[in-house]
């Protein structure tokens, strides 16, 4: 299969300039920042204002090596990479569901942030849950811990 590579379309600004301490989640998070997108694709950002939430798609630029096995942020139980969040990833790509609080020409204000300053913004896609949602929604070794999101922090295992 042939490689595939992806360009940014933008740069994510936040408050978080260490992974250590940072939200694990937008729900963790009351962190405003703003998403600059390239002039060149700033004509994308036509009609998002009628969103009140985005799915930021992001590289995390500063996640260490990946691992198939990791211990996840909420757990003490090594759970496969892909039965988890955790951004040390063969590709290393993030999403999170950000409020859009305004926006002023390319730039989006938004809150919710829970990725690291500088982020390369690979896609932003309007959140929309009706096209999301089922009614047999199950999540797995998640059941026991999420109530663990809002407390629980960066603590700088993902990154080298």
């Amino acid at each position: 299969m042939e490689q595939i590579t992806f360009n940014p379309v933008g740069i994510i600004h936040t408050p978080h300039k260490k992974p250590e301490g940072t939200p694990i989640q937008p729900p963790a998070s009351d962190a405003r920042g703003t998403v600059e997108i390239f002039p060149e694709f700033s004509k994308g950002l036509k009609d998002i204002e009628g969103f009140s939430h985005l799915e930021l798609l992001f590289y995390c630029h500063r996640a260490g090596e990946h691992k198939l096995v990791v211990e996840p942020f909420m757990d003490e139980t090594p759970r496969g990479v892909f039965a988890t969040r955790a951004p040390s990833r063969p590709n290393s790509i993030g999403l999170s569901v950000v409020k859009l609080v305004g926006r002023d020409e390319n730039i989006l204000e938004v809150a919710g942030v829970d990725m690291l300053d500088e982020t390369p913004l690979l896609d932003i896609k309007p959140h929309v849950p009706a096209m999301e949602e089922s009614e047999e929604i199950r999540t797995g070794w998640l059941d026991e811990n999420i109530k663990k999101m809002t407390s629980i922090r960066d603590d700088g295992r993902f990154t080298d």
